[in-house]
């Protein structure tokens, strides 16, 4: 039998994710996805939660009536936008649970992994529009516009990115052995 190649000066083992170097199992890494999986979602969601709920007491204020038209429609693409963030952060917590018991966790993780990346980026929209009709009612001028332009560009960076700079950066390690990241793996993806 041959040797399997070294990466990183360690002999490979059997069972061992070469990006990570853990030894699991298939079955071992879906529970371990799914629990850092999770915990992501409970951030997310807590912010999303409190943005939703706020957009949904907006209308029921006094001053609505007096936006206008182009406000009012800010509204509504502000709301559904965060509607959809709401479903797509929920939607893994749901396709566990129905997938629950059926020896399909690590499918599981892949599907929930690609809603979550999807509900992360649904906030930007919401969180663009929202920050636009607030921003138009303060100020009622452009300078909202360019305000919303800047901060748009900080929530890329800030969620984006660095990330893919950080992946960017590791891609480039000497002695990486050109290994790609874990075809399996729920993060982001240069």
């Amino acid at each position: 039998m041959g040797r399997r190649p070294r990466i990183g000066g360690e002999d490979e083992v059997p069972g061992t994710n070469p990006r990570s170097g853990r030894q699991e199992t298939e079955e071992e890494r879906a529970d371990r996805q799914w629990g850092d999986l999770l915990q992501e979602l409970r951030v997310a969601q807590t912010g999303v939660q409190i943005l939703f709920g706020f957009l949904l007491a907006v209308v029921f204020q006094p001053r609505f009536s007096d936006l206008s038209t182009v406000d009012r429609n800010i509204y509504v693409v502000t709301v559904m936008l965060g509607s959809a963030t709401a479903a797509a952060l929920i939607g893994p917590v749901s396709y566990h649970r129905l997938l629950t018991g059926r020896r399909m966790k690590p499918q599981t993780v892949i599907w929930a992994s690609r809603l979550t990346r999807l509900g992360l980026g649904l906030p930007f929209g919401t969180m663009c529009s929202a920050l636009l009709l607030i921003l138009r009612v303060a100020l009622h001028n452009l300078v909202a516009l360019w305000l919303v332009g800047g901060m748009a560009l900080w929530f890329l960076a800030c969620w984006f990115v660095f990330p893919l700079w950080a992946i960017a950066r590791d891609n480039r390690r000497p002695g990486d052995g050109g290994e790609g990241p874990d075809p399996e793996e729920p993060g982001p993806r240069p």
